[in-house]
């Protein structure tokens, strides 16, 4: 593979999301990238356009690297800023971004295309297995905190997760 002008033995792939939780959607992406890439950096963001997360940040890079565990040339952290600065800086071969359906495409695509002008690095597009295509972290929160079961949509470490901070908001009150 051959990006930003140098040849790459083993490419390396940005990953980026909120990951607020991180869904089953979500490991099946990165866990196809991972197949594809010498190198994969789960990339969480700090979103300034979404008002409030469930987790933390140290709360989402930890259950991400207890689901990637089993992915040796996987790595997780976290960054603020723009995504192209940091494509640049960590080096990167390409952007992953997993798609559930056309919607999302129509708004990615914009975001793919500024990120190239920024850091001249390509966006591949992975869909989702087409059993989480209607999964999204904002729909499994929204059913979870009003009663419903996520279990088949979330990995187990972050179904526990959820379960405690859902009890520990029920002791607070």
């Amino acid at each position: 593979m051959k990006a930003n002008g140098r040849a790459s033995v083993s490419p390396h792939a940005i990953l980026p999301g909120s990951f607020d939780p991180p869904t089953n959607g979500h490991l099946d992406v990165i866990e196809r990238a991972a197949t594809c890439f010498g190198r994969v950096t789960v990339a969480i963001v700090v979103n300034p356009q979404k008002q409030r997360s469930m987790f933390s940040l140290e709360e989402r890079e930890a259950m991400l690297k207890e689901c990637t565990a089993h992915l040796p040339n996987v790595s997780v952290e976290h960054f603020r800023g723009l995504l192209a600065d940091y494509v640049k800086r960590m080096q990167a071969d390409v952007i992953v971004k997993g798609l559930r359906a056309v919607s999302d495409f129509e708004n990615e695509m914009s975001t793919a295309l500024m990120n190239r002008s920024l850091s001249d690095v390509d966006t591949l597009f992975l869909m989702s297995d087409q059993n989480y295509s209607f999964v999204s972290s904002s729909i499994v929160k929204e059913v979870f905190f009003l009663g419903g079961d996520v279990a088949a949509l979330v990995p187990k470490p972050v179904l526990h997760i959820m379960e405690e901070k859902r009890a520990g908001l029920h002791r607070s009150k």
